[in-house]
């Protein structure tokens, strides 16, 4: 018989998957691991970290873009002195320390404003070759580093002029919140920049001073290992299937000082999609370091290792009755049909059969016995041997409701159902009284102000490349405007549609979609919002064009690039509204200009409306609802630009069951544990049912069909397990009932001695 048939596989199965399991309750149940902040907050500073390395990395292509989209104009028109370039650039743009205009052909500068550039690290690498004119970074004379951006002014029969800018490479205006610092590192672990340190001067207390003190040097230690970590390749540094941030992410933890815990997140430059073309920043192995400092979390799993080896203990129990169970009801009395079937084949009929008390292997005990009877020559058994009992002559059979092999199965699960089924739904449930770290709050609240800071400027961006496109177009004809206006739109995939609009607002040249009307209005922001009744809102921006008569440059900005910039891990939902609270853009699906699902988000967002000081304000909210916890912020458009005016509010929402926090870290984990066991059962008894149950029902009534008399049925055996040893036995007592039948046939068709006539 081989060994991996018959029952005794699955019960052994089922012993050794409910100690595995018990094992894993005591230990997922029990204390988890003593970490000194929790999961949540790291992430959350991974994230923050990765918002902030975005922001830098946009900042800088915007640096180059600008003065790309600035050399191109001055370019496509007549020759400008360099002193002009250099002080139009100054009035334009405030972004650059130093600008200076060098002559490629002799060598000579034409001109130079702000701080001096030096011009020693400029040579035929820098200008030539497949990184020619790329962002450098440059250290000056005094130590500090600056990133030079450099584009090439060409007018026609005319020597070519370099235009290079430098710029100190500082953090991104974020808001970090009252205790976080950042800094931006370079490949060797050098700080760059900071910011969150400029508080020195006001603190008044020595150790105020010590604790400022701590956090630099912890900021110089990790930013050393977050420069190390970040030399991975971004494929090989994430986990298998992982997704997210294209670059280099994680979460550092620092030193301890005063009950606080230095915890830092890091994420390198990388490009915003690994499909599209490498940006310049991300060339230049930078790291965006941010450094929180936490209370020390408390350790209040006291007591939950003996909670946890409880748990495993009642699984146990249960574990070995239902083997047990499985053992008395179907497994020992199968093996005691298999011998007794086999004995009977083998041509013992002396000794009766010992028929099992129930179920299918009842039913097969009484057809052996009655066979036996059959093949020894013994009167027929009585009604009560085959199960069936005593009845009055001329009624009808009272059929017995016959449970059989599935009563065990139903009592076994039912047993293993009592442990899964509190564990799973009912262990470490939480309600809205879970304590939420005020820092997620915090988080929550500061990156939706990210969010919104890196919106606006995604809007003035696109308004300021029309501002550029305008004055490639001036008094173009029609022919030559939809030239140039196909030529943005396919170096831009933000707009869906360029059109120019006269002053009677008629489409003079057009690139795209559709166009939709453009108003008109001394009040009308440049950027807006129409299409209200529509499928999709039609995010619109305009610029003058110049000698154009009245004319504007209309760009109709793509939806799905806004739901881009608001889709982030770690945020939930988030959601772009106007000012009457209506959905303009989505990171997940919505209706064109819906309300917010919930008026306590409305009130949020009437509450960051409100002007504080100089203006409206990110505000954040823990909201309990019943028995769910959930972190919400707002963030109004605020700042400078076109859109700082538009009225528009950034919303998030999450619910706190994502975090990873210990109360819903051991809810998941209860849940997890009662799914295991649920898989256990319907595996195990499944297997029983299917290999054991089913076959021994259908071997019954075959056996009885025998036991009736139809020997003409030949019994198969399918299996090569106990059962399939019993059909086998059967299959042999049918060969030899069958020659018994022939055998006494045939004696009484002979004559007998002495009769005939006399």
């Amino acid at each position: 018989m081989p060994l991996l048939g018959g029952i005794r596989p699955p019960i052994a199965v089922l012993c050794v998957l409910i100690l595995a399991l018990a094992g894993l309750t005591a230990k997922v149940l029990g204390p988890g691991k003593e970490a000194v902040a929790p999961k949540a907050v790291l992430s959350s500073q991974q994230y923050f970290a990765e918002d902030g390395a975005i922001a830098l990395r946009a900042s800088i292509d915007e640096r180059v873009t600008d003065l790309e989209r600035t050399t191109a104009a001055l370019s496509a028109g007549r020759p400008v002195k360099a002193e002009r370039i250099l002080s139009d650039l100054g009035r334009t743009y405030q972004k650059w320390t130093g600008t200076t205009v060098l002559d490629l052909e002799s060598g000579d500068v034409l001109a130079a404003r702000g701080e001096t550039i030096p011009l020693a690290w400029l040579d035929e690498d820098v200008l030539t070759g497949e990184h020619a004119l790329t962002p450098r970074m440059v250290r000056l004379e005094a130590g500090d580093v600056r990133l030079m951006t450099m584009a090439v002014l060409d007018w026609k029969d005319r020597p070519q002029q370099l235009l290079i800018a430098s710029s100190s490479l500082s953090v991104p205006a974020i808001n970090l919140g009252p205790f976080r610092s950042m800094a931006v590192v370079a490949e060797n672990g050098e700080v760059l920049a900071t910011a969150g340190f400029e508080q020195a001067e006001a603190l008044n207390s020595d150790q105020e001073r010590q604790e400022l003190a701590f956090l630099r040097k912890q900021m110089s230690r990790l930013a050393d290992q977050a420069a190390v970590r970040t030399e991975q390749h971004p494929v090989r540094a994430k986990e298998p299937g992982s997704r997210g941030y294209p670059g280099v992410s994680g979460s550092l933890v620092g030193g301890e000082y005063n009950g606080r815990v230095a915890t830092a997140g890091y994420a390198s430059l990388s490009s915003a999609d690994p499909e599209e073309k490498r940006s310049p920043a991300a060339g230049l192995g930078l790291t965006v370091v941010a450094l929180m400092p936490v209370v020390q979390q408390q350790v209040t799993d006291q007591g939950r290792e003996l909670f946890g080896l409880a748990a495993a203990g009642v699984l146990v129990l249960l574990g070995l009755l239902a083997a047990t169970v499985l053992w008395a009801t179907v497994q020992r009395p199968l093996l005691r049909l298999f011998l007794e079937s086999r004995r009977l084949a083998r041509g013992d009929l002396t000794r009766p059969v010992t028929v099992p008390r129930w179920g299918e292997a009842a039913r097969i005990g009484a057809a052996l016995e009655r066979l036996r009877g059959q093949l020894g020559g013994e009167p027929t058994a009585s009604a009560s041997s085959s199960g069936v009992a005593d009845q009055p002559p001329g009624d009808a059979p009272r059929r017995r409701i016959r449970v059989g092999g599935r009563g065990p199965l139903v009592l076994t699960a039912g047993l293993l159902l009592v442990w899964c089924v509190p564990v799973g739904l009912l262990l470490n449930r939480t309600d809205g009284s879970v304590s939420v770290p005020t820092t997620m709050v915090n988080d929550q609240r500061d990156r939706t102000d990210l969010i919104t800071d890196r919106l606006r400027r995604a809007l003035n961006e696109a308004q300021a490349d029309l501002v550029s496109t305008s004055r490639l177009i001036g008094a173009e004809d029609g022919d030559a405007a939809g030239r140039v206006l196909e030529d943005t739109l396919a170096k831009h995939s933000r707009y869906q549609a360029l059109y120019v609009v006269d002053a009677d607002g008629r489409v003079t040249a057009r690139a795209g979609g559709d166009p939709h009307a453009w108003a008109r209005g001394e009040d009308l922001p440049l950027v807006r919002v129409s299409g209200h009744g529509g499928k999709e809102p039609v995010v619109q921006a305009g610029a003058p064009v110049p000698e154009g008569e009245g004319s504007t440059l209309v760009g109709e900005i793509r939806v799905e690039f806004l739901n881009s910039l608001l889709a982030r891990p770690g945020l939930g939902e988030v959601r772009v509204v106007d000012s009457a609270g209506r959905t303009i853009a989505a990171s997940d699906g919505f209706l064109a200009f819906e309300k917010l699902p919930h008026e306590s988000l409305t009130d949020l967002v009437r509450a960051a409306g409100v002007r504080v000081g100089a203006g409206p304000v990110e505000n954040g909210l823990l909201i309990r609802e019943g028995s769910g916890v959930t972190v919400a912020a707002a963030a109004p458009f605020s700042g400078g630009g076109v859109t700082a005016d538009i009225g528009w509010t950034v919303v998030s929402r999450q619910d706190a069951e994502r975090f990873q926090i210990a109360p819903y870290e051991r809810e998941d984990r209860s849940v997890l544990a009662g799914m295991l066991g649920l898989a256990a059962i319907i595996f195990c008894l499944g297997w029983v049912y299917l290999v054991v149950v089913r076959p021994l029902r259908a071997l019954a009534t075959g056996a009885e069909k025998l036991a009736d008399g139809d020997l003409k049925t030949v019994l198969y055996p399918r299996y090569q397990d106990e059962v399939g040893a019993v059909v086998r036995s059967l299959e042999l007592l049918r060969q030899q009932a069958q020659a018994h039948r022939h055998n006494q046939a045939r004696r009484s068709a002979e004559p007998r001695p002495h009769a005939g006539g006399r």
